[in-house]
């Protein structure tokens, strides 16, 4: 199973440090960002699994980041604040934060808190991405609450690119995860037929993307 990935976006270099440390003994990878500029790069090129970050950035607030977040991919966010307040934590409820503690924290609490997050059951939360709406337990998709009608394979298309949005993938990449992982052998050109039959039903205009996008000579990202 592959390691699940904490991104950490915390200015105390010393705090962002520790929690690194601690939370790769445990198992976890990490990646760090002391800004929000910083971490928004690494989340779009790199994602993760969960995001871990502080209420105050020299650059910005988490709030304001974790609405952006989630309005992009629903994603478990957990924030770590120097306040305790009431509103606090109404703001964190109302931008869709997954769970916060208030400095200083017990490392002990937070570790158990985040394994939690991340072992809970994601089929029973929609996976969305911008007005695209997936249903895991259904296997339905829609747009806009309009139902798009997906064959299976379109579907675990779908499935694996929002899974890894904001990362380019190649076309290895796909055949690999989506078509390998059932034992068919496939060409590439299977890969192009599939994303433009995809495209033809999720994008307001086909030929213009929006959501699934070329690389040139890479291969595709789903912004």
């Amino acid at each position: 199973m592959d390691k699940k990935t904490i991104l950490i976006i915390e200015d105390d270099t010393d705090l962002q440090d520790g929690l690194s440390f601690s939370l790769q003994s445990e198992g976890y990878q990490t990646r760090a960002a002391s800004t929000v500029k910083e971490g928004l790069r690494i989340f779009h090129d790199q994602g993760c699994d969960l995001l871990l970050l502080d209420c105050n950035l020299p650059d910005g607030n988490g709030f304001d980041l974790c609405a952006r977040i989630k309005g992009e991919l629903d994603i478990p966010i957990f924030m770590l604040t120097a306040r305790d307040t009431e509103m606090d934590e109404v703001k964190a409820l109302e931008t869709g934060m997954d769970d916060f503690m208030s400095k200083p924290f017990s490392l002990a609490v937070l570790k158990a808190r985040i394994k939690k997050l991340l072992r809970r059951d994601t089929l029973q939360v929609p996976l969305c991405s911008g007005d695209i709406r997936i249903d895991r337990n259904t296997c339905k998709v829609y747009k806009n609450q309009t139902e798009i009608h997906c064959s299976k394979t379109e579907y675990q298309l779908l499935l694996y690119f929002v899974e890894h949005a904001g990362r380019v993938l190649s076309k290895e990449q796909i055949l690999d995860s989506v078509w390998d992982s059932q034992g068919n052998y496939v060409d590439e050109n299977t890969v192009s037929v599939n994303i433009r039959r995809l495209r033809s039903k999720l994008e307001d205009d086909p030929k213009h993307p929006e959501h699934l996008v070329n690389v040139y000579g890479i291969g595709y990202i789903w912004k």
